[in-house]
């Protein structure tokens, strides 16, 4: 098989699947795992595909990866920026906390906490902090998204919208990183953010690098609206330069 064949179905293969790792594409092909990663470097480098440590991914603009997936994709940053932002939070403070498996991951940090009240539209977010017998946990009301236990729409922006609560913690699909548009895939999804930033005394946004370039259909915002971004690597300097400009600070949450 020549390698233009390969990589060709490489691409079909990824977009088939929204993601696959190198072992089972090398398994696949019955080559080295060394000669996926060169073909997943020539893809990614001509915007074919996204190249991730360990595997590969297809960006849409309309849909977004599996659940399963995401939950699995630079999970090490976003432990690391979980940890920072537990770090930020205080005793006995309140919080929104919105859909996404890095929002989840933020949840899991804060378990050694003490009083927290916690509003979300986020049933694994639930789940994970409701075991805190000292922590009040409130589920917002609304229509219940069966792939990943999000919660929303109008019921859900009219109950966000009765709080003001101390800290609102964000994440999000993409980052436009040249003007630093916040983008998502849901509509409904997109408006229950908003409400989110909206009744924030502080919000806090938590994007792994991976964010930055990557397409979503849906504008929710701009990045001038937060006030702490938790990241895992330096983003472009369009970035950086907006977010000096609107004293966005930046957080940044190497991984070991």
């Amino acid at each position: 098989m020549g390698q233009l064949t390969r990589q060709e179905q490489i691409v079909i293969l990824v977009k088939n699947t929204g993601y696959i790792s190198i072992d089972q594409l090398a398994e696949h092909f019955a080559v080295t795992p060394q000669t996926i990663r060169r073909d997943i470097n020539v893809l990614a480098k001509a915007n074919k595909i996204r190249r991730h440590h360990g595997g590969a991914s297809y960006d849409s603009s309309t849909t977004n990866v599996s659940y399963a997936t995401r939950q699995i994709l630079q999970l090490s940053a976003k432990q690391q920026i979980a940890k920072r932002i537990a770090e930020q939070i205080p005793n006995n403070a309140s919080l929104f906390i919105n859909i996404g498996t890095t929002t989840e991951t933020v949840a899991r940090a804060l378990l050694n906490h003490q009083g927290l009240q916690v509003i979300t539209n986020n049933l694994n977010v639930a789940t994970i902090l409701s075991g805190k017998e000292d922590f009040n946990v409130i589920i917002a009301g609304g229509a219940v998204r069966s792939r990943d236990g999000g919660i929303m729409g109008e019921a859900t922006i009219d109950f966000i919208n009765q709080f003001r609560v101390d800290y609102g913690i964000i994440g999000i699909s993409g980052i436009d990183p040249n003007d630093g548009s916040l983008l998502d895939y849901d509509y409904q999804e997109v408006r229950v953010a908003q409400s989110i930033i909206s009744n924030s005394r502080t919000v806090f946004l938590a994007a792994d690098s991976e964010k930055f370039g990557r397409n979503a259909v849906v504008r929710l915002g701009n990045l001038t609206q937060v006030d702490r971004l938790f990241t895992d690597l330096t983003p472009p300097k369009a970035i950086i330069n907006l977010m000096s400009e609107h004293q966005v600070h930046l957080e940044l949450c190497k991984t070991k």
